[in-house]
């Protein structure tokens, strides 16, 4: 799945540069980007921040706009501090895709009225809604709410999917919205995350079965949900579903207004399995040579950047330039070196480029990513970079 040719240009444009280093090919990066929105048909697709955390390449993507044909509008954070940031930089429409426990931020939000109009909270809980108003410290305070609502597949006793949400059945969501009108809260949407679809690769027929099983159940239940939503609260601004994998199951429900994606933009080698996604990753990451331990083995510096999620083979890093290169399976990835066999050729000082498992987590190892336009450089700073690290 690696493109040589974007690596080729990458290596020569940070040729002045000393690894260990990130980069991103924008050219790769836009590409993956309008497949997105061919994906999607028309249907807003929100930017995932988590899997994305610089700054630059949000602005980048956003700033090629929404429309007619589709496109990209608005931002889906992780962290309530995170999304203050982003309306502080210019962001306007940040929808949080996780419930929020972190009273000091709460408080500044209830404290400025750009912020309560820019950010939509994440609820799944009655005791979400006490904590979050104790925390705001004003009865005056009116922040905007959206419902999240599980999306996995039971079959019988089996649970395919994230643990998210305890709300799963239309009352439920009814419930818990029509409690947030009553205590002050605006409730503007409803979430369904079907990360068992978003998040496995089409690896056998066992698993595309799953999928399709899966589809069909939440489509069915996400329509009963906003129905039951819409009729205790009224219309909705929001109804938000899918990732980067799904995006196809998510915009064949009329219901859904907007699909949320991030990882698409990078394309980790988490995602090379999937079938509906066009194999051209946009981000690397190279280290240097160090030492040769033996024969056919380079150690280069560094490298143990593994992804979150279960252990195992899955989230460790890639070596993918030179071509042929293997990480030893009694040592893997690194703290601070990273042995290879199949290494003969390389010199002390040659840089090996490899690919993460996931997105938006190589940002955290790195201050400054370096984004590459048919030759040109920009360095730019990861959210590390500018000094922020939201967990």
């Amino acid at each position: 799945m690696t493109d040589s040719s974007t690596i080729t240009a990458l290596h020569a444009a940070t040729a002045d540069l000393d690894p260990p280093l990130a980069a991103v090919d924008l050219a790769a990066l836009r590409a993956n980007a309008a497949d997105l929105v061919r994906r999607a048909r028309g249907i807003p697709i929100r930017v995932a921040s988590k899997s994305v955390r610089c700054r630059a390449v949000l602005e980048e993507v956003l700033g090629s706009g929404l429309t007619a044909a589709g496109g990209f509008a608005g931002i889906m954070g992780y962290s309530l501090a995170e999304a203050i940031w982003l309306v502080r930089q210019g962001a306007r429409d940040v929808l949080l895709g996780y419930p929020t426990a972190d009273r000091h931020a709460l408080a500044t939000l209830a404290a400025d009225p750009l912020l309560l109009d820019s950010i939509t909270l994440m609820i799944d809980d009655v005791d979400q809604l006490s904590f979050v108003r104790a925390a705001l410290g004003s009865e005056k305070a009116a922040p905007r709410v959206c419902v999240d609502v599980d999306a996995s597949l039971r079959i019988g006793p089996l649970h395919l999917g994230v643990r998210r949400s305890p709300i799963r059945t239309p009352e439920q969501a009814a419930t818990v919205a029509a409690e947030a009108e009553r205590r002050g809260f605006r409730v503007v949407g409803v979430m369904t995350y079907e990360a068992q679809i978003a998040g496995l690769p089409d690896t056998n027929l066992a698993v595309r079965l799953v999928k399709k099983a899966s589809a069909a159940e939440i489509g069915k239940r996400r329509r009963m949900v906003v129905e039951a939503v819409r009729a205790a609260v009224g219309e909705l601004e929001i109804v938000n579903s899918g990732g980067t994998g799904s995006i196809e199951v998510s915009i064949a429900d009329p219901n859904v207004t907007e699909v949320t994606a991030g990882s698409g933009l990078y394309l980790p080698t988490l995602f090379d399995g999937y079938r509906n996604l066009a194999p051209r990753p946009s981000m690397y990451f190279a280290l240097p040579v160090l030492r040769h331990p033996a024969p056919g083995i380079a150690t280069v510096f560094s490298g143990g950047y593994i992804a979150s999620g279960p252990a195992g083979a899955t989230r460790v890093p890639k070596p993918v330039w030179p071509k042929g290169l293997k990480l030893i399976g009694t040592e893997g990835a690194g703290e601070v070196q990273t042995p290879l066999t199949h290494a003969d050729g390389l010199n002390i000082g040659d840089r090996v480029w490899f690919r993460h498992a996931k997105a938006g987590e190589l940002c955290e190892r790195f201050t400054d990513v370096q984004l590459v336009d048919n030759g040109a450089r920009t360095t730019v700073p990861t959210y590390r970079g500018e000094g922020q690290c939201f967990g």
